[in-house]
């Protein structure tokens, strides 16, 4: 993916949030609309670890997970003309990235 975008002319702007950790601030902002629920690992052995009740767990609370622990963010995160790709969503990749590229 990542050679992909660079060669249809996209610059990235990379961060590895293992070694520079998102701030709870900085995920707030990333994050805009998108509710943590559909960024959180849920499927990570981190996540499993923890046995949260996906019902009952806060927004907040699993904002503060991700900033303690960063292999509970789903991964790719892109963020690209406003809004926030989560994965690797290809119908959400081909909205921002028209030229054909996924």
């Amino acid at each position: 993916m990542k050679a992909s975008l660079s060669q249809d002319g996209i610059e990235l702007n990379e961060r590895d949030f293992f070694k520079d950790a998102f701030t709870e601030a900085e995920l707030r902002d990333l994050l805009g609309d998108t509710p943590p629920a559909d960024v959180f690992s849920w499927r990570s052995p981190s996540a499993r670890k923890l046995a949260l009740d996906k019902d009952t767990v806060s927004p907040d609370e699993l904002i503060r997970l991700m900033t303690e622990e960063p292999r509970l963010i789903r991964r790719p995160l892109i963020s690209a003309q406003g809004r926030l790709i989560v994965g690797t969503d290809k119908r959400a990749m081909a909205d921002a990235f028209p030229s054909g590229m996924v």
